[in-house]
């Protein structure tokens, strides 16, 4: 028996989704978040589904723009969460290649803080 939201899922996630790699210059593989895709005209907020090097699902990460937050904008993140979140970081970035303006971090992570820490 499989209960739904606890299954793996594997890489790559289909639909309209793309390496993060192949649209931006960034690695194919980012220690602490796994490969990463994302639909791009979601970009930059995201969902973004990060995969450990075994293909898993692990995290779902979204990047919201400091405007965002500030003009109080109201984000249904797991609405569109693929697995169960184990827990939650949120991690401040002055920005980088896709998302160059100053954002959050929102990571729902799908593995416990111990298997989060592996994915290297």
């Amino acid at each position: 028996m499989i209960i739904a939201g606890c299954a793996n899922v594997y890489e790559p996630p289909g639909g309209n989704f793309k390496k993060v790699s192949q649209l931006v210059h960034f690695p194919d593989f980012y220690p602490g978040l796994g490969t990463l895709y994302v639909q791009p005209n979601t970009l930059p907020e995201g969902p973004f589904y990060g995969y450990d090097r075994q293909g898993r699902l692990v995290d779902t990460i979204y990047m919201l723009p400091l405007r965002l937050l500030n003009a109080h904008t109201v984000i249904d993140a797991l609405q569109v969460t693929r697995k169960k979140v184990d827990h939650v970081d949120v991690h401040y970035t002055d920005g980088h290649p896709g998302v160059p303006e100053p954002h959050y971090h929102i990571i729902l992570w799908h593995v416990s803080p111990e298997e989060a820490a592996k994915v290297q």
